[in-house]
């Protein structure tokens, strides 16, 4: 019940957090409105966290979270707002992530990678999804993911490696639009 060590707590862990929702929604704005909701949910629900991994435990709280907003937007019918520059040009990438003094090259080739990688992960089940996010991108152990996604740590492994495999499969189709340094060649 105490709201100051809470809040400790919060600040320890708020960028993992943010990166599963992140991860699992594609989307900031909703997954920084899930991770409130979550943290407000795990707040109010302290008293039923048992001692284990208090980073699993909020993870699984996330998850939840998350699995609730992909149901809420399954129901709602949304037509995305398109952003525009000053030009009237539509901005494709979010302009204050871009280096300026990076060659434009490389961020060409960086940006094409990111929208490789994130189409994958797309295309991928939230099954799957979810543990190639908590293992592979969040650095979770399998026993913390298994927690995390309240399933055994077996199906954590089986998961993990199907999703590695669809993931490896759906890069190596768009292997011409990848960079060449970072092309998967069989």
């Amino acid at each position: 019940g105490d709201l100051e060590a809470f809040n400790l707590l919060i600040l320890r862990y708020q960028n993992l957090l943010y990166g599963i929702a992140l991860r699992l929604l594609n989307d900031e704005d909703v997954a920084a409105d899930a991770v409130q909701e979550a943290l407000i949910s795990a707040y109010r629900r302290f008293h039923t966290f048992r001692g284990d991994s208090l980073r699993s435990w909020l993870a699984r709280v996330v998850v939840n979270a998350c699995y609730d907003e992909m149901r809420k937007k399954r129901r709602q019918h949304s037509v995305p707002l398109e952003l525009f520059n000053s030009e009237g040009e539509e901005i494709e990438t979010s302009y204050w992530l871009v280096d300026p003094q990076a060659d434009p090259e490389l961020q060409f080739e960086a940006n094409e990678l990111q929208i490789a990688i994130q189409a994958s992960l797309d295309k991928l089940p939230t099954i799957y999804r979810l543990m190639l996010v908590l293992v592979d991108i969040e650095g979770m152990s399998y026993e913390e993911a298994a927690a995390a996604a309240g399933i055994p740590v077996g199906t954590v492994k089986s998961r993990l490696a199907r999703a590695r495999l669809q993931v490896q499969k759906s890069l190596q189709l768009s292997g011409e639009l990848l960079p060449a340094a970072y092309r998967i060649e069989l």
